[in-house]
């Protein structure tokens, strides 16, 4: 419910009726007349095919998250940009690919322009026509800085469906009569849904009066599953031991993980014999740097907290290996090394780690033995990262902005170990899929060094 149900889904079905709209409406300008099934039949299937990709360059330039949705004042240059990329693709597509050839090419220019301009009517003044009228009062009643962070959050954009009309402290509570000053403020201001800490232990003298409510058609939210939905992360402060006990399992996904072990060897294989083209270059641009060794071996900590052994270009000037254990180090990034770190370029080698199984394509990222020592006397929980295979990409590198390199971050961690435990416990197929779309994106935008 942060989100209006469906609001994503209408956006998707806006998009195909403006892609289908517009080559209509291009073959109309073109031919001036209303086109006949020969000419609809001619145009349908290749430039389906190209919607198809569209929509997957969409995806990835974040066409689709709550992020672009939000900032308004983004999405203009968001929708121009992810166009000019689509433009390049089409062209691409119907000059290079001697099956689909339209003539004349005109139309596909034409369709350029009069997609652009429909779809940035669609996203711009669309958002209106789908927001609701009137967002539901709700009540939120939790405490500390995440209940703060979700009001604010809710309350200062308009494309949630509701709207915290009051909240309430649990930190506060013994100070007010809570059926005098809250119950009775539900009727009198319409709240129609409350979400709540409900596993607060300051929460329980509570929780008889709220069950009443649910006879007035009150709707209860939960505030972990809200904020997670919202944020997509799990905040460690909201979290206890009942939390890991009741979503995150050592029980095997078996066809989950037999299919990604199969993708991993489908997608690396290739790869990594591809990216040999590159080795000479990149083995010659090293060596003239400093002249210093190529590859670094590091240890680092992987499934079951078991040590593994990865690969890298060297990007430093030593190996890297225990860095980590100080907050400050002398060790510096190579002129060299930062184009390899800027491009991923250094973590070609890792591909072979895939093979081997040492790492996955997708999953958290290995740290070093020394930091994860710190981390797992520091941070509450943090070995539960290594339940699963790490990888070399991994939700929390998307999302988490301001992670340590190279040195300890106990709070920078904290919030990486809370979007690793998002992972975790919602992994899927579909949510790989959307990490590897991510990935490309940050990878082809040299994004995230």
């Amino acid at each position: 419910m942060a989100f209006r149900r469906g609001y994503f889904f209408t956006l998707f079905l806006g998009d195909i009726f403006v892609f289908y709209i517009s080559l209509w409406m291009t073959l109309v300008a073109r031919y001036g007349q209303w086109p006949n099934a020969a000419l609809l039949e001619l145009h349908l299937v290749p430039f389906s095919l190209v919607f198809i990709v569209w929509f997957i360059v969409f995806y990835i330039g974040g066409l689709y998250e709550k992020r672009t949705l939000i900032l308004r004042d983004r999405l203009p240059w968001a929708i121009v940009r992810v166009h000019l990329v689509n433009s390049a693709l089409a062209v691409a597509f119907f000059y290079l690919i001697p099956y689909f050839i339209i003539t004349p090419k005109t139309n596909l220019f034409i369709d350029l322009v009069i997609s652009l301009i429909l779809l940035l009517v669609w996203r711009l003044y669309g958002i209106s026509v789908l927001a609701p009228r009137q967002r539901q009062n709700a009540l939120l009643i939790a405490s500390g800085d995440e209940m703060r962070e979700l009001r604010d959050e809710i309350n200062n954009h308009p494309h949630y469906a509701i709207t915290f009309f009051s909240s309430v402290d649990l930190d506060r509570l013994a100070d007010i009569d809570f059926t005098e000053e809250v119950v009775q403020r539900v009727y009198s201001e319409h709240i129609s849904v409350i979400v709540a800490d409900f596993k607060a232990n300051e929460a329980e003298p509570i929780l008889a009066a709220l069950y009443n409510l649910i006879f007035s058609k009150v709707i209860f939210i939960d505030m972990h599953k809200l904020y997670e939905s919202v944020f997509d992360r799990i905040p460690l402060s909201l979290i206890e031991y009942s939390w890991f006990l009741e979503n995150i399992s050592l029980r095997p996904k078996v066809s989950y993980d037999l299919f990604k072990r199969i993708m991993d060897i489908l997608l690396a294989v290739p790869t990594a014999i591809l990216s040999l083209v590159l080795y000479p270059f990149i083995i010659a641009a090293i060596k003239l740097d400093d002249g210093g060794p190529v590859f670094i071996v590091q240890q680092r900590i992987g499934r079951d907290g078991r040590p593994i052994s990865i690969y890298k270009f060297r990007s430093m000037d030593r190996n890297e290996v225990d860095v980590a254990a100080t907050e400050k180090s002398d060790n510096h990034i190579t002129r060299v090394g930062a184009f390899l770190r800027r491009s991923r370029l250094d973590e070609l080698p890792q591909l072979w780690n895939v093979i081997r199984g040492d790492l996955s394509l997708i999953g958290p990222r290995p740290e070093l033995p020394s930091a994860v020592a710190h981390y797992e006397q520091e941070i509450p929980y943090y070995g539960t990262r290594h339940l699963i295979k790490p990888g070399l990409s991994g939700w929390a590198q998307l999302y988490h902005d301001g992670h340590a390199h190279h040195t300890l971050g106990i709070q920078s961690t904290k919030q990486k170990l809370s979007y690793d435990l998002y992972y975790i416990k919602n992994r899927s197929f579909m949510l790989d899929i959307r990490i590897a779309l991510k990935t490309i994106k940050k990878l082809l935008t040299f994004a995230g060094a």
